[in-house]
């Protein structure tokens, strides 16, 4: 079975035409990142390059899609409307694809309490052991074909301020993954758990405290070997650290969107175990 992870996808409204008070100041601060940091220039084709990997998938037979957050630049309806016509069909099916929210995807206090994220991609967050909830949705599990399962947890959390986007999964949610994988229905399966926030930086070490995933190790204590894989995003690298006896695959898809570093997994599993992935540039070709 094959499982295509991409992230940090970033559909950028055009920030400069809209109405600047209605905006809120949080994006006010964030918009000299968009200028003077070059990301409006970076996720100019955002839409065009997430459209492509999502073609990818439906050439390539992938088994499932998996969107591991920051859909968005900050949390704007039209960017998140954008980012569901990208992904065609596939955001139709949630059979098919998987799509957590992000830092940036609850960018705002009032893009959190209006559930601008599950307005558009809630149908995703479906799950088919739903007495495994704790915290809203999550964590919801999705069985895919006989060999594999989709777990996605929620970590993205509204940030105090711009700049602190450290996540965490919180003790309710890591109760229900840890009754989840003990669930007989899920013997013999690989276990793909979608996070947004990195529990292991490209070096193998924990992230700054304010960007980090905070309890990642509660996390691994649940999920040890090569059975298991954390699927993230939040750090623009793409990276992949093999499974330990005390710790799971870790994959990070990186910004696969971003001009000049485009690009995401096809994650192999194989016999109930996840063997391996490659890594892919939009239009199927690999790295």
């Amino acid at each position: 079975m094959r499982f295509l992870h991409c992230s940090d996808v970033h559909i950028t409204a055009d920030y400069f035409s809209l109405p600047f008070m209605r905006l809120g100041w949080r994006r006010w601060v964030a918009m000299a990142e968009l200028s003077v940091g070059g990301r409006k220039k970076a996720y100019a084709r955002a839409p065009e390059t997430l459209a492509a990997i999502a073609s990818d998938a439906e050439q390539q037979g992938v088994d499932h899609f998996i969107l591991s957050g920051d859909v968005t630049a900050y949390a704007l309806d039209p960017e998140f409307q954008m980012a569901r016509e990208s992904l065609g069909a596939l955001a139709e099916d949630p059979g098919r694809c998987t799509v957590i929210p992000g830092n940036h995807d609850v960018f705002t206090p009032g893009s959190h309490r209006k559930g601008r994220f599950a307005r558009h991609f809630g149908h995703l967050l479906e799950s088919d052991l739903p007495e495994y909830r704790r915290e809203g949705a999550f964590p919801f599990v999705r069985l895919v074909g006989k060999e594999a399962a989709v777990v996605g947890l929620l970590s993205a959390r509204v940030p105090s301020l711009p700049g602190i986007a450290h996540g965490y999964i919180g003790p309710a949610q890591l109760e229900g993954l840890a009754a989840l994988v003990k669930d007989p229905r899920l013997d013999g399966r690989a276990v793909l758990v979608a996070v947004h926030h990195a529990p292991l930086t490209l070096r193998g070490r924990a992230d700054s405290y304010f960007h980090g995933l905070r309890d990642a190790e509660a996390l691994f204590r649940l999920i040890p070997g090569p059975r298991f894989a954390v699927l993230h995003g939040h750090i623009h690298k793409r990276y992949h650290h093999p499974s330990t006896a005390q710790r799971p695959h870790i994959f990070s898809a990186g910004s696969s969107t971003q001009l000049g570093r485009e690009g995401y997994w096809v994650i192999e599993v194989k016999d109930g175990q996840v063997v391996g992935g490659q890594k892919h540039v939009p239009g199927g070709a690999l790295n």
